[in-house]
């Protein structure tokens, strides 16, 4: 009889070793579940600021671009100015003579 009460005390223990083992691997697979999913949130959170961050980077530098730009178109224009005054300048020059002589 106390034979009997020992194997089915073992068996009780070894059910509650059991159970206590699966409970133990349920909640660490919970465990390494929340952590992906929090690595993956990271990652994608990562994923956006690396797009926002070449997005303003672009920007700036198309900006930069467009000013470069409108500094050279402005040099240009200043220069053909430069250029039709002189000649403007000259005409004008030679219809004043013309008209003197």
């Amino acid at each position: 009889m106390e034979l009997i009460k020992k194997i089915k005390q073992s068996e009780a223990q070894a059910q509650q070793i059991i159970e206590q083992a699966k409970a133990e691997a349920a909640k660490q697979s919970e465990q390494g579940r929340q952590k992906r999913d929090q690595r993956l949130t990271e990652a994608e959170q990562e994923r956006k600021r690396a797009a926002e961050a070449a997005v303003a980077d672009a920007e700036a530098q198309g900006l930069a671009e467009v000013e470069k730009l409108k500094a050279q178109a402005e040099k240009e224009r200043q220069q053909l100015r430069d250029e039709v005054n002189k000649k403007m300048a000259t005409a004008v020059a030679k219809v004043m003579d013309y008209l003197k002589g």
